[in-house]
């Protein structure tokens, strides 16, 4: 058998906020691809079906569970977005020095919170 290089086990690294907002980031793209997508046809499909066909949908959005799904889908959206922008900026060339690079990833998680929050306190009480 030839002798390889192995590649880094993932045991000799150690886990970091850097890690948890580069796999965030993929599970929310996904997330709104195969869950966001198909409520957005959902809604406006509604929207073209008609009033009983708006209140069906609307009935199922106010439901906890729709509602855990519509929050879920915000929080993706707005942690994907705040990702994103710290992708951005790290592919202008800033942000990779490792302490810089912990900050920015909590930073884009509590971001991602605050905007959710933010959103749904617009939407609740405006």
């Amino acid at each position: 058998m030839a002798s390889r290089p192995l590649s880094p086990h993932l045991s000799i690294w150690k886990w970091g906020p850097h890690m948890l907002v580069s796999i965030l980031h993929r599970i929310t793209g996904d997330g709104m691809a195969f869950v966001a997508l198909p409520v957005l046809i959902w809604w406006l499909a509604a929207i073209a079906g008609g009033p009983e066909s708006y209140a069906t949908f609307a009935q199922q959005a106010s439901t906890w569970y729709g509602m855990v799904v519509l929050v879920g889908i915000s929080w993706a959206f707005f942690n994907h977005m705040s990702s994103g922008v710290r992708h951005f900026v790290m592919d202008a060339g800033a942000g990779y020095e490792i302490h810089e690079n912990k900050r920015w990833s909590v930073a884009t998680t509590i971001i991602g919170i605050l905007l959710t929050a933010a959103f749904w306190a617009a939407v609740i009480y405006l």
